[in-house]
């Protein structure tokens, strides 16, 4: 058996095909996105978060800004 095909009977299993179409897939997607926000809020890989580094960045930037209009 193709993997295509194992693929769309893996999807048939999935309720609401009649009534939502494509869309019966949304709830999965809202599930991972929130699993992905939890994970780089909460999961510290070495000593920083992906928000600490964002937030550093951020910061690294608009210092920058600051001495060119400065200069």
């Amino acid at each position: 058996m193709l993997v295509s095909q194992r693929l769309k009977r893996l999807l048939r299993l999935v309720p609401g095909e009649r009534r939502f179409g494509f869309y019966r897939f949304l709830p999965f997607f809202f599930v991972l996105g929130g699993a992905m926000e939890w994970f780089m809020i909460n999961v510290r890989i070495g000593k920083e978060t992906f928000y600490d580094v964002y937030r550093r960045k951020q910061s690294e930037r608009l210092y920058e800004a600051r001495m060119e209009k400065g200069e």
